[in-house]
């Protein structure tokens, strides 16, 4: 086929026929360089294809327009012709169509139903780079089909920026062809500062800047549409009225990404604001200039929660080449990234594959389609995570599309048919005919873009009821419709009528929650057909917080009006945090709870210990996964073993659960001392940490009755231990390490074993009046320390060498207690002294009438 325009992609086009011939290719050449626009119509003619259909993926449904137009304009057609496009809920083919462009989930959907893939010679993935996962799994079954039952059909791979020898490897070895670019140099600038905390802030003035002081247009990169309408709306306030200012992002219509890629009119400058949609495959002309917030927005799966959440992330090194690379198209141009130089080191070199970082559940469902259980049966250049895998299992058979040896179900099959996650399919599949719109319009709002625009500095209401009202009131026309996007509704609206048709035409399994009576149940009762996991109970005694019946936490943002309702269905929800944060939601009943999982509900019956009346317990209680729906206490029973739990909180709380009196420590304190004096170990080990081990052993028969904490504190703990020992230990334990000790004046004082490492005896100094050296324990073996007592009982000296004290201290002591205590004795030799009860000799009767006489 004869083609106008020379591209750079035109020298190597020969060299790529010969190679398709042989086999699989793949091709690798800058962005500019054609191959989109030109490979294509080039092999249209080849010998090997014997007329039949070109393929090609673009990853991207805008980029698969524009390609799609441009290839036809070339061929001087209508879209339709040779040339067409399929997207989601949008086709341009017939009967005469030989390349068709379409994005990758219409490819899987195709192979799905052929896996011959009839009457198709050449499948292209271009732009496979941004490594998506339905690409990643197009490849996968079509090289399948290739090397089980199409040996002719050929593969080219194609993209700027890709690592190409594992792609090549991948696909048997094939060649790996390279072509140059067409482009301008482009100036790298760099910031000066950091980054600034808020993208729109720092590029709204650098595009003020660039446009005062640069020509041509500008294409300014954010990371996401809600960044983009932020700055749209102060640049139209700030720039030049003869400037256009431009969204282009995937939520936009066809004729609103359009406006954007046209060239600008007689006069005006275009300010296009554009995601990382605008880094490939769409050719901008009269771009000079390009700003680089250095941002994108990926989805990035939490296996933790098993929540899908939006992440803004640097880009790698690649996507920022490939977005400079936009200035150079038409001339030399210039490039400014809103980051420093500093901030280039540590950028990763090419894109995180969204294999390793989604929801697993649709490749899950799609590859059971194929009759694929294990992943590793496929080749992949990055097989799947197997714990994603393994938790997209599960879910798909709680959802009923796959039975229990993980086959497909009639089910699974008929989600398979739906453009929708599994979740929304159920949802769809399992509405009746008079809840199909209002299950309908859930998927499309689920799936498009947030019709409500949140007011300055207030996050959007949570309630989905809100945009289902909206668009209630926008498709009956009306009421005054304010605080919403039109354009979006308009959007939603579109993709819920495309959803219902695909679900009346449906063949699915028999609905597995279908109501009991004609009445349709309500959008949240639907919704929790697609979230079962996801139906939240307010916490007791919190008005935001809510427990999933996945068993995560969940809370609302600060007043949102949902807080009054004490079951929801939560929809979205940021994983981040203790508590996801709930996005979008929807009221349900407890009743509806019940009816729709009627099936799912558990009876059981639950001991539990009650912290409030610190006692064992029993409820029977009406359970969904992790949510009690509601409890009634019950009586124990014996094989209920109460024991165990109360031997738990003992346990965790050892040293207050107990009744730890002062004669059980002083026991146990006794004990340790003989044992750490014992070489022939026939003491026990009552350390605070072995008795807390051994609870069940030495406690356990003495409460097996008991459900109460304040039962077993009751329970006299020095008794309890003192029947541990044997007669012989017990008569062993009062000769060694007494309780108590005699005093020479006849008085009993208690030895402290507690208080201190060594067992001390606190005496008044009088009572040892006549004693000459220090009491010890254990055959002699310990000294006690003897804290000496004035008559005041006051510590007057600690010792543990009595003799030594009367030698060298008492006298001190005597003089100054002397003047003190004047009544009380103070014999110059205490050793030959007689002791004394309270140090003063108390007079007989005969010696005072003896004296009076």
């Amino acid at each position: 086929m004869l083609l106008r325009d020379s591209l750079p992609i035109d020298s190597i086009l020969a060299e790529l026929d010969a190679a398709l011939h042989r086999g699989h290719a793949v091709l690798q050449a800058p962005t500019g360089s054609g191959k989109s626009t030109r490979v294509p119509l080039a092999l249209l003619d080849a010998d090997w294809l014997a007329g039949q259909q070109i393929v090609m993926l673009q990853p991207r449904r805008a980029a698969a327009r524009l390609t799609a137009a441009r290839l036809a304009a070339q061929l001087g057609e209508p879209l339709g012709e040779q040339v067409g496009y399929q997207i989601r809920f949008e086709r341009r083919v017939s009967a005469r169509t030989r390349i068709e462009v379409v994005t990758e989930g219409i490819l899987t959907r195709r192979i799905q139903h052929d896996p011959l893939l009839s009457g198709i010679g050449l499948v292209i993935f271009d732009e496979f780079h941004e490594r998506s996962l339905v690409a990643d799994l197009g490849l996968a079954l079509v090289l399948d089909s290739a090397r089980s039952v199409r040996p002719d059909l050929r593969i080219l791979v194609m993209s700027a920026t890709l690592e190409a020898a594992p792609v090549a490897q991948l696909l048997g070895d094939a060649p790996i062809l390279r072509a140059e670019g067409r482009s301008f140099p482009v100036e790298i600038r760099y910031a000066e500062r950091p980054p600034d905390s808020d993208p729109v802030r720092a590029m709204v003035a650098a595009v003020r800047q660039a446009f005062a002081e640069e020509t041509g247009d500008l294409l300014a990169f954010l990371p996401g549409a809600r960044e983009i309408d932020r700055a749209r709306e102060q640049l139209v306030a700030q720039l030049a009225p003869d400037s256009a200012i431009l969204p282009l992002h995937g939520s936009l219509s066809a004729a609103e990404q359009d406006r954007a890629l046209r060239p600008a009119g007689s006069g005006q400058r275009r300010v296009i604001l554009a995601t990382d949609l605008a880094e490939t495959s769409l050719t901008l002309d009269g771009i000079r200039v390009v700003l680089d917030s250095g941002l994108t927005r990926k989805p990035r799966f939490d296996l933790g929660s098993g929540l899908t959440r939006l992440v803004t992330e640097a880009i790698p090194h690649a996507s920022a080449d490939q977005r400079a690379g936009r200035a150079g198209r038409v001339a030399p141009g210039v490039c400014w990234r809103l980051w420093t130089r500093e901030h280039e080191h540590g950028r990763a070199e090419q894109r995180i594959p969204e294999i390793r970082t989604a929801d697993l559940a649709p490749l899950v469902l799609e590859l059971a389609v194929w009759g694929v259980k294990d992943p590793l049966a496929l080749s992949w250049l990055d097989p799947p995570p197997a714990p994603a895998w393994t938790q997209a299992q599960e879910l798909l058979r709680t959802l009923g599309a796959l039975d229990a040896r993980d086959a497909l179900t009639a089910r699974g099959r008929a989600l398979a048919e739906l453009p929708l996650h599994p979740r929304l399919g159920v949802m769809l599949l399992d509405a009746t005919a008079a809840e199909r719109q209002m299950a309908a319009d859930l998927c499309a709002l689920l799936t498009e873009r947030d019709p409500l625009l949140a007011e300055s500095g207030q996050a959007r209401a949570v309630d989905l009821g809100l945009r289902l009202d909206a668009l209630h009131t926008w498709r009956t026309r009306n009421g005054q419709l304010s605080g919403v996007d039109r354009r979006r509704l308009e959007a939603i609206d579109r993709i819920a009528r495309q959803v219902q048709q695909l679900a009346a035409r449906a063949t699915a399994a028999p609905p597995s929650s279908a109501p009991d009576s004609a009445v349709p149940r309500t959008a949240g009762a639907l919704l929790a057909l697609a979230y079962p996991d996801r139906i939240a109970q307010r916490r007791s005694g919190a008005d935001a917080r809510y427990l999933l019946a996945a068993g995560m936490g969940a809370e609302l943002p600060r007043d949102d009006a949902l807080a009054v309702h004490a079951y929801l269905v939560v929809a979205a929800l940021d994983a981040r945090g203790r508590d996801g944060r709930i996005q979008a939601a929807l009221p349900i009943s407890l009743s509806e709870v019940r009816t729709v999982f009627s099936e799912r509900l558990e009876q059981r019956r639950d001991v539990f210990w009650d912290a409030e009346r610190a006692a064992v317990a029993c409820r029977l209680s009406t359970r969904f996964a992790a949510l009690v729906l509601d409890a009634q206490p019950v009586a124990l029973r014996p094989e209920d073993n109460a024991s165990a739990y109360l031997l738990t909180q003992i346990r965790a709380d050892f040293d207050t659960a107990l009744n730890w009196s002062a004669a059980a420590r002083q026991l146990q304190a006794r004990v340790a001392l003989l044992r750490q004096q014992d070489a022939a170990g026939v003491w026990p080990d009552w350390s605070t940490d072995q008795l807390r081990e051994t609870l069940a052993d030495w406690l356990g028969p003495l409460i097996a009755t008991h459900t109460r904490l304040a039962e077993v504190r009751q329970l006299d703990l020095h008794a309890v231990l003192i029947d541990r020992l044997s007669w012989a230990q017990r008569q062993q334990l009062d000769q060694l390490a007494p309780h108590c000790f005699t005093t020479p004046a006849g008085n009993t004082r208690p030895i402290d074993y507690v208080s201190g490492t060594t067992p001390i005896l606190a005496v008044p100094l009088q009572e040892l009046f006549g004693l000459h050296d220090t009491p010890r324990l254990c055959h002699g073996r310990i000294p006690l320390l003897l804290h000496l007592l004035s008559p005041a009982r006051r510590p007057i000296q600690v010792t543990q060498d009595l003799a030594g004290f009367w030698a060298r201290g008492y006298a001190e002591v005597r003089k100054e207690l002397r003047g003190r205590y004047p009544k009380h004795q103070w014999p110059d030799d205490p050793t030959q002294a007689q002791a004394l009860v309270g140090g003063i000799r108390r007079r007989r009767v005969s010696d005072s009438t003896a004296s009076t006489s």
